[in-house]
């Protein structure tokens, strides 16, 4: 017996439009009704009668028909809820620009910054308003950043030759940045860590045992990623210019070397300096003291930190080399370049730009200087 009622427009779907729907399906982030539309409609592709497919997903035949119908009209746009228009706003303009000036210009009588509940308290509104808005004008008064500015007489200079070399490096030449992360540690828990488990992190306890240090020296090649390092037991003049031989072997003939260095007292020993005369294709680009920002090894030595170190437990000195060993092998098989973006009139702009919001006048960093 045919089965009576108005014809339906047929649903077809195309294979992006399946995929689509597929992966709402897998995604643990879409929201339960929105997956329930999403099987409606692939059901629907397959089923022609709304009660079947209402009996099988367990709705009723006129949510199956909604869903069909919009998704038909408006395809995979028509799932979504439409927007709301929601309750009339009960803060004003006029109390949100009191909430952002006290912010801003105020701190509390008896705390260091605004929490959200003494601000509410402070100006007659919820803590949950008050995070509203701090979230809507990106303010974080718990939050601090430290900062040191260079007071080098030579920054202006210092800065624009390293920025250069990173952004225009010379054509028969090798940019390094070298440096040593001294004194890592070997450690180990003072009692067992408890492993990864459902519901519950890793665990370790704070104490620790320490089993000696070392000191790892590294090249880092700019342009590629690739590093060159060794780690040695000291980093005294002697260790530093054992690691400048290995960066001679290192380096092909016939190419300039530009080494960008800090200004530890390692770097300008007797020793060194004798050993750079040795070498003429080896030339010295000191960082402004204060900046090493503008070194990018240090950017490695935070990749080196967070993926061997922080987390790490080595009962001596051998099995911590080993896996700097192991992790520095890897990273040179899959490198990827640093890059630098900012230049050095963006760099000197956005000192005089914090010289003149603190002091209210220009600043010695003056881009032109």
């Amino acid at each position: 017996m045919a089965i009576m009622g108005r014809p339906k427009a047929a649903l077809i779907l195309s294979d992006a439009e399946r995929d689509e729907l597929q992966r709402m399906l897998r995604r643990h982030s879409t929201p339960q009704a929105l997956a329930q539309r999403a099987r409606i409609v692939l059901r629907c592709e397959r089923v022609d009668h709304s009660g079947d497919v209402a009996a099988e997903l367990g709705v009723s035949q006129q949510t199956v028909g909604k869903w069909r119908r919009r998704f038909i009209e408006r395809r995979i746009d028509g799932l979504f809820d439409e927007p709301r228009v929601g309750g009339p706003r009960t803060i004003s303009d006029e109390r949100v620009e009191q909430v952002v000036h006290a912010t801003l210009t105020r701190t509390p009588a008896m705390a260091t910054h605004w929490s959200t509940r003494l601000l509410a308290k402070e100006l007659k509104l919820s803590p949950a308003s008050v995070g509203r808005i701090w979230h809507a004008f990106g303010l974080q008064p718990h939050r601090t950043e430290s900062f040191s500015l260079s007071k080098d007489p030579q920054f202006v200079a210092k800065v624009r030759d390293i920025v250069g070399l990173y952004l225009d490096p010379p054509d028969r030449g090798l940019v390094l940045c070298v440096d040593e992360k001294s004194q890592i540690q070997a450690l180990d828990r003072a009692q067992p860590v408890l492993p990864l488990i459902f519901a519950h992190p890793e665990r370790r306890t704070r104490s620790y045992l320490r089993y000696g240090t070392t000191s790892l020296f590294a090249a880092l090649d700019v342009a590629t990623g690739l590093d060159i390092d060794k780690c040695f037991r000291k980093h005294h003049s002697k260790e530093f210019t054992a690691f400048l031989e290995l960066v001679e072997e290192s380096v092909p003939p016939g190419l300039d070397v530009h080494l960008v260095l800090d200004n530890y007292g390692t770097h300008k020993t007797p020793q060194v300096k004798r050993w750079l005369l040795r070498h003429p294709r080896f030339h010295v680009h000191f960082t402004p003291t204060s900046s090493s920002w503008i070194n990018l090894v240090e950017s490695f030595f935070s990749l080196v930190a967070r993926r061997v170190l922080k987390r790490g437990v080595h009962r001596s000195t051998f099995a911590l080399e080993r896996d700097l060993r192991a992790f520095l092998q890897a990273h040179n098989g899959d490198p990827r370049p640093f890059v630098w973006t900012k230049t050095a009139d963006e760099i000197l702009a956005n000192l005089e730009r914090y010289c003149r919001a603190t002091v209210g006048e220009p600043n010695t960093f003056a881009v032109n200087s």
